[in-house]
């Protein structure tokens, strides 16, 4: 019965909030992927693209709430995620129209476009904060628990309680979809094999008739969708805050080049790699070892390897590993 207990408490703080991380993360890092794969950049403007997408997805949600339109148990942001997409969409086809585009056609070296993302960013970070301010934004509605701690207590009879919150399902169940739908896309149509192909070699792609501008816009369109999933998927589990999804972006690309940059199966193992090291690496044990061990050797302290104000400092840790020892990333990707 402790060891029961002893696994419902790591389930609890551990193994539900890492995986619900890792999906949002997963799904940030396949966006920054398929830019580096296919646009040959890092974009270092893609938290903020989902702060932006997340932003009109709340727009839309108060808008909806105060005509009366919910989706009952379920958050009113589902309703009002396709019209983030659709923002995000074009704010992102306007920048590469505007700003990209130029410095494509010039054949500028990345590094010149990973200088200009940056300077998207902050334009973004501004306008974010310009327009909902830089506080804290709750737009979660419906019912917030699946299960309570109180309930599942009621059910097993264990002392510890296991509480699965509906944004923590709702994340899981999405990103299976988002990125089922996504690989079919790439795998089965005819422009997710121009894509492919485009990524793998340019010169031979555009010499057997695909249309560059049509791939770029197609990027950009499938990007605007991952990073307003993934944005409001974080929204609703923790809080909407503009300087966060900025801070988001270090795990992002962590997740990315641990995977290995440019493959997209890579993106979703770095991004659960990354999540599972920074929950287990700033979480306390001391509960779990207090059922594990005899009462004679229960640890005093909290058992936590470093605070959870430092869990950025494990992403950059292990990027650093990463790039040390395996620059391509645990799945063969490009090398950074």
């Amino acid at each position: 019965m402790e060891i029961i207990n002893a696994l419902v408490v790591l389930a609890n703080f551990v193994l539900v909030p890492a995986i619900t991380y890792g999906s949002q993360l997963a799904l940030g890092a396949l966006g920054v992927t398929l830019i580096y794969g296919i646009l040959r950049f890092s974009n270092f403007a893609h938290g903020d693209t989902m702060a932006f997408g997340t932003m009109i997805t709340i727009l839309f949600t108060w808008w909806f709430q105060s005509m009366g339109l919910s989706l009952g148990p379920l958050p009113t942001a589902l309703l009002a995620l396709p019209f983030g997409i659709a923002g995000t969409a074009l704010l992102l086809l306007g920048t590469d129209r505007v700003v990209y585009r130029f410095y494509r056609t010039q054949k500028a070296a990345p590094v010149i476009l990973v200088i200009v993302s940056m300077g998207v960013m902050f334009i973004m970070n501004g306008l974010v904060r310009f327009v909902i301010g830089p506080d804290d934004q709750n737009f979660l509605d419906g019912e917030r628990f699946i299960v309570t701690a109180r309930e599942f207590k009621t059910m097993t009879g264990l002392d510890e309680g296991l509480a699965i919150k509906t944004s923590q399902v709702i994340t899981v169940f999405t990103a299976v979809i988002v990125v089922a739908v996504l690989f079919w896309f790439l795998q089965r149509t005819r422009t997710g094999k121009s894509m492919r192909a485009y990524s793998d070699n340019e010169d031979l792609a555009l010499l057997s008739g695909i249309n560059p501008e049509k791939v770029v816009a197609v990027t950009w369109i499938i990007v605007a969708a991952l990073a307003t999933v993934a944005g409001v998927l974080y929204g609703l589990d923790k809080s909407f805050k503009p300087f966060t999804y900025f801070q988001l972006l270090l795990p992002i690309f962590a997740s990315a080049i641990v995977g290995g940059l440019g493959n997209p199966i890579g993106a979703i193992a770095g991004g659960f790699v990354i999540a599972f090291s920074e929950v287990t690496v700033t979480y306390a044990f001391k509960k779990v070892l207090g059922y594990l061990l005899p009462e004679s050797l229960e640890p005093d302290g909290l058992v936590q390897l470093l605070s959870t104000d430092y869990k950025f400092a494990v992403s950059f840790a292990i990027l650093i590993i990463v790039l040390l020892f395996k620059p391509t990333g645990l799945f063969k990707g490009k090398s950074v």
